[in-house]
């Protein structure tokens, strides 16, 4: 068993850590065939501030090992109603946005066992019947990862004007497999849905294979 990773609550102080590893994909995507990341949509303005908002609405998570920011994910149960039909709006959900892992990190399935606890999380929390993410459209390679670890392909939506990410998937929380120990107490049933989605302990435990698999 490798070493443990810390999955903490990131805070408006760490936008620099949340762009700089976005940047870091951007890069290596680059190199992929696809223009996700190419240049931050709309602007890099609206790109960070964003980011900063779902800071501040404790919505993002970053994993550490030790002081490295490994991997960034975040979670909402608020739609995006230009992406989804009224409809799908009313179903039980939580939606993920910008999970990242670091490159150096790569191989090491930190991004499926994020997924994981992202579908505990939200079933425990809210109920909820599927998360939900909206991928850049025309790269290939990631709707195949993320169908690979049991989303299911909903349709390309064009309701926002030039937006590049319209390849919308979803997955049932129900098929999860259990996911990595949990610390601490939860709070799950008090305050809003936003309140409860912040009641996660304050760090969980990953599993991680030994650092010499890194790529």
């Amino acid at each position: 068993m490798g070493p443990s990773l810390q999955l903490r609550p990131a805070l408006p102080g760490d936008l620099r850590t949340l762009t700089a590893l976005i940047d870091d994909a951007a890069d290596w995507l680059r190199t992929k065939g696809t223009t996700q990341w190419n240049r931050p949509w709309p602007s890099r303005e609206e790109r960070d501030r964003r980011i900063y908002e779902s800071l501040v609405d404790g919505e993002s998570w970053i994993l550490w090992d030790g002081a490295v920011a490994v991997a960034t994910v975040s979670l909402t149960p608020e739609p995006d109603e230009g992406l989804w039909t009224d409809l799908e709006c009313t179903e039980p959900a939580v939606y993920l946005h910008r999970l990242v892992v670091h490159r150096r990190y790569a191989g090491l399935w930190i991004g499926a066992q994020l997924l994981d606890w992202a579908a505990q999380r939200a079933r425990r929390e809210h109920n909820a019947r599927w998360i939900r993410i909206d991928v850049w459209s025309d790269n290939h390679a990631l709707h195949r990862y993320y169908l690979d670890r049991g989303f299911e392909w909903v349709r390309r939506s064009t309701a926002i004007p030039g937006y590049p990410a319209g390849a919308l998937f979803q997955r049932d929380t129900r098929l999860v497999r259990p996911g990595p120990r949990t610390r601490h107490g939860s709070t799950a049933g008090r305050g809003t849905a936003r309140d409860r989605l912040r009641s996660e302990p304050s760090w969980i435990e990953l599993d991680m294979p030994a650092r010499s698999n890194v790529s």
